[in-house]
């Protein structure tokens, strides 16, 4: 990293990004942008920054996971705050973007969340944004600004390209309609054939799965989602291609939420092994899971990414071998 680059780029943390933010900045080079986040007694937020960030390029990192709205309204008053104190531009890194599942209205009197969400993150001052494996591809153009969106595809296919001699006969299913296409390209990355399981979603923690369509006996499953939350989509359906014959059972995503009775759904099932990455911060969930849990680091992805829109380079060039979204 160059001298310019170390004064006039600054990689500030929010509360839920600071392992990330070090290991960005340990991969780029780059001091942490210091900076004091305190919360008053009746729950009020303030940012206060410790180092001149006027005509810096400015970047701040936060998942808007559990707690959520707390996170989101730190990173609300992160972005004000850099606004304020002059920064020339500023990024949101948002890894994992919390609402992003309430993307359109499904029914009659629902609020779209996630458009709310991007007209708050635009209004409180951020002039680009980059996200990472958004649930819904279309989510970008909730945004009037610009939005870089990344996938964690390189480092999850590069983790099982590295052992898919471990791996033998290997079938990719994908979980649910939905998925087909990110189960398809992780299918021809590692030489798998592919199946489709057909899934029905009665709420938010329920699910059922109908129909296995393809075959899985004497293989290998392994199973891509972009989030596993409360762990019953994939449990469901490894409890149905293990029915269906398969030898064993992997699953892997990009955000591993595992909220609410997740993880004793997860050490209960047949899956053998859990990839999740590191866009959410490590918690107690990762302690009960450990005996079945990867988890992979997209900091350099992330890392590239900012250094590159610092640069004013090509983000899309990161993903030269291809990296489906899921619609």
């Amino acid at each position: 990293m160059s001298v310019s680059d170390r004064e006039q780029l600054k990689i500030f943390a929010g509360s839920s990004g600071r392992q990330l933010t070090r290991a960005m900045c340990d991969h780029l080079g780059l001091p942490v942008g210091q900076a004091q986040i305190s919360v008053f007694p009746d729950g009020e937020i303030l940012v206060k920054l410790d180092e001149d960030v006027r005509g810096r390029d400015c970047f701040v990192v936060q998942s808007t996971c559990e707690p959520v709205n707390q996170n989101l309204m730190e990173l609300l008053v992160f972005i004000d705050c850099l606004r304020r104190a002059s920064a020339r531009r500023i990024t949101a890194v948002i890894p994992y973007c919390g609402y992003a599942r309430q993307d359109r209205k499904d029914e009659g009197r629902v609020p779209i969340t996630a458009k709310l969400v991007a007209n708050l993150i635009t209004t409180a001052g951020a002039q680009r944004v980059l996200c990472m494996d958004l649930h819904a591809a279309q989510i970008q153009g909730f945004f009037d600004i610009p939005v870089d969106h990344l996938s964690a595809a390189p480092v999850i296919s590069d983790h099982f390209r590295r052992i898919r001699g471990e791996l033998g006969e290997l079938t990719i299913v994908s979980p649910d309609v939905g998925n087909v296409k990110v189960a398809n390209m992780y299918a021809n990355l590692l030489g798998a054939d592919l199946a489709i399981i057909d899934k029905r979603r009665h709420s938010g923690s329920k699910v059922s799965v109908k129909n296995l369509v393809g075959t899985v006996d004497g293989t290998t499953v392994l199973m891509f989602d972009d989030m596993i939350s409360t762990a019953g989509t994939v449990c469901e359906a490894a409890r149905v291609v293990m029915e269906n014959g398969a030898r064993g059972v992997q699953v892997a995503c990009t955000h591993g939420l595992f909220v609410g009775i997740a993880c004793e759904r997860l050490m209960e099932s047949p899956i053998s092994r859990i990839v999740s990455t590191d866009t959410i911060p490590d918690g107690t969930r990762n302690a009960t899971l450990a005996s079945k849990l990867t988890v992979l680091s997209v900091a350099p992805l992330l890392g590239e990414a900012v250094h590159r829109i610092h640069h004013d380079q090509s983000i899309s060039a990161l993903f030269s071998h291809g990296a489906g979204l899921k619609r």
